[in-house]
């Protein structure tokens, strides 16, 4: 039952950041073909907002294994 948790809060930590960054980036995308001239900015927004996502998902591993760890 244990390992069916951990495969499950796993599944979750990893599909969570996922779909964070897949919408980072469409809407990146999105926004540089409107406005090709901001690109700069567009371009430090998304690389901060997904470095915070992967950060978020690494903590979110770590506290797995520190729970689940023996």
């Amino acid at each position: 039952m244990q390992s069916m948790i951990i495969i499950l809060v796993m599944f979750a930590t990893i599909l969570g950041p996922s779909a964070v960054i897949a919408a980072i980036s469409y809407a990146s995308i999105r926004a540089l073909g409107r406005n090709p001239s901001s690109a700069p900015k567009i371009l430090l927004a998304m690389i901060i907002a997904l470095i915070f996502a992967e950060a978020i998902a690494v903590i979110a591993l770590l506290i797995l294994f520190q729970l689940f760890g023996k």
